[in-house]
């Protein structure tokens, strides 16, 4: 019997470079981190009321803001770094990498945390400076500065946000591929 030789493969498609998530899927990405942040918030907040023995809301109010962006930053500084994703990333398969496409270091997570407060820091300034007051006017304000600073992503060439822009960092599209 003669040897066979092998049947030709069929040549290497090189892979194409990650995409970017759309702007509305991301939004959706963004709201449901909300509701599984507001689980963690209530949960470090009556850890911080009960080993401070809080009692009243508006004591202490400054050191519990502190420790809850304290408790955010490690949550995502933890799940951005070192190529993990948080939980509402993993369901919308969306992935953080730098430019290279590379995992993000500690240091650059705890960047893109501190900026990413430019999603509400203009509409926060804008309400301190209006003088407005009212709970149904500070949401419309504060909703309409992330809808209008989620609609910049359009002016950057890979559509990516303006802290993800400073900070090297893309999200990505991490869908599993097509089996097809």
């Amino acid at each position: 019997m003669a040897p066979t030789s092998p049947e030709p493969r069929p040549p290497a498609v090189p892979p194409s470079p990650p995409t970017t998530p759309g702007v509305w899927r991301r939004m959706a990405c963004f709201i449901y981190e909300g509701v599984l942040l507001f689980g963690v918030l209530m949960i470090a907040a009556y850890l911080f009321g009960t080993l401070t023995q809080q009692r009243h809301a508006l004591l202490g109010r400054h050191g519990l803001m502190a420790f809850l962006f304290l408790v955010l930053g490690i949550y995502f500084v933890w799940f951005w770094s070192d190529g993990r994703q948080t939980v509402a990333m993993r369901a919308w398969h969306i992935r953080l990498v730098d430019r290279a496409g590379a995992p993000i270091s500690q240091l650059r997570a705890l960047a893109r945390y501190v900026l990413s407060y430019l999603w509400f820091m203009p509409a926060l300034l804008g309400l301190w400076l209006s003088g407005l007051r009212g709970p149904g006017v500070s949401f419309a304000i504060i909703l309409a500065g992330v809808v209008a600073y989620a609609l910049l992503a359009r002016l950057h060439p890979q559509r990516q946000f303006f802290h993800d822009a400073i900070c090297g960092t893309c999200l990505v599209d991490a869908r599993p591929p097509d089996r097809r």
